[in-house]
């Protein structure tokens, strides 16, 4: 068997795996994901050796999605740690055999402090399903690997349940876009998700002014907010129009008595608008159509609430 062959067949083999293990799981998948929805502490995840890699990542998808989780070491726990574990947890157990003896020795604690255990195993007739109060079946025909012993179908496997009662956790917990944001306030998912009401500036930091006010006061705003523009609101605080450094030169040299006029005298109305809910990279498109370096954000009512420079995308280094 040439090497693509090798690799054409072990994606074969883990992909058969996953998918007949979906009618396996059915039955016990929805009391697993009730049993942790309505736990009040954290899931506890433990496994020994590559069943406690797989462990990490699916503590860490977890947490990442809306469900507190911790990774807890079985051999550690055994030595110390297992002081972590409390009345109001729940622990999510990983184990191809089903008879791992750091976690075999961790089920008395378990059951002295009334904790829930949940077992991802690969035997069902084994201890650990016995002394579980639910289990899923994470049973494989056989590993990939050619001696068929090498950890591959069996961890493939379990991630992908692990993966799957995540995702059905969020679903349940109402988790959405903005939660993940809030978990990941860096990288690029955290960037891709930015919204406009994140990056905006608001309050004293915004050059406003009423639409009667003098145009030597609105060049002073202008030059200490140091946008290059003033934002023009009516009587009623509303968007009323926008003045930009370009419309004071222009002013100045189309009007003699420039100087003596109104904000509402060269106020270009109805500018550009946007609501503070939409992405920063939908802004960011809008800025670039239509050739502008800022936008004014108001609310339902046409009330101003923020104003983003395109130097503010800039900082968040998505362009």
């Amino acid at each position: 068997m040439n090497v693509s062959e090798i690799g054409k067949n072990v994606l074969s083999i883990e992909a058969e795996a996953i998918i007949s293990c979906i009618p396996r799981i059915e039955k016990n998948f929805e009391k697993v994901v009730e049993l942790i929805y309505k736990t009040k502490g954290r899931v506890v995840v433990t496994g020994m050796g590559k069943s406690g890699l797989v462990g990490k990542k699916i503590a860490a998808t977890l947490t990442s999605t809306g469900t507190p989780a911790v990774f807890l070491h079985p051999s550690e726990a055994l030595h110390g740690d297992i002081g972590i574990i409390r009345s109001e947890d729940i622990v999510l157990a990983l184990s191809s055999s089903g008879k791992t003896n750091e976690i075999v020795g961790l089920i008395n604690y378990i059951k002295r402090i009334g904790v829930k255990l949940i077992s991802l195993i690969g035997n069902i007739n084994s201890i650990m399903a016995e002394q579980s109060d639910v289990f899923l079946d994470c049973s494989i025909e056989k590993e990939a690997c050619p001696i068929g012993l090498v950890p591959t179908t069996s961890t493939t496997l379990t991630l992908a349940v692990g993966d799957a009662i995540s995702v059905a956790l969020m679903e349940r917990n109402g988790f959405t876009k903005e939660d993940f944001l809030f978990n990941h306030p860096g990288g690029n998912i955290g960037k891709k998700l930015l919204k406009v009401e994140h990056l905006m500036h608001t309050g004293s930091d915004l050059p406003i002014a009423n639409k009667d006010e003098s145009i030597i006061n609105i060049i002073s705003l202008i030059n200490d907010k140091k946008f290059g523009l003033c934002i023009i609101i009516d009587n009623e605080n509303k968007l009323s129009g926008i003045i930009t450094d370009g419309d004071i030169r222009r002013g100045i040299i189309a009007k003699s008595n420039f100087l003596d006029c109104k904000a509402s005298d060269i106020s270009v109305n109805s500018p550009f608008s946007i609501k503070g809910d939409i992405l920063a990279t939908e802004a960011l498109k809008i800025l670039e159509d239509k050739k502008i370096t800022s936008l004014i954000i108001i609310d339902n009512t046409n009330k101003i609430k923020g104003l983003l420079h395109l130097h503010d995308l800039w900082r968040t280094e998505m362009i």
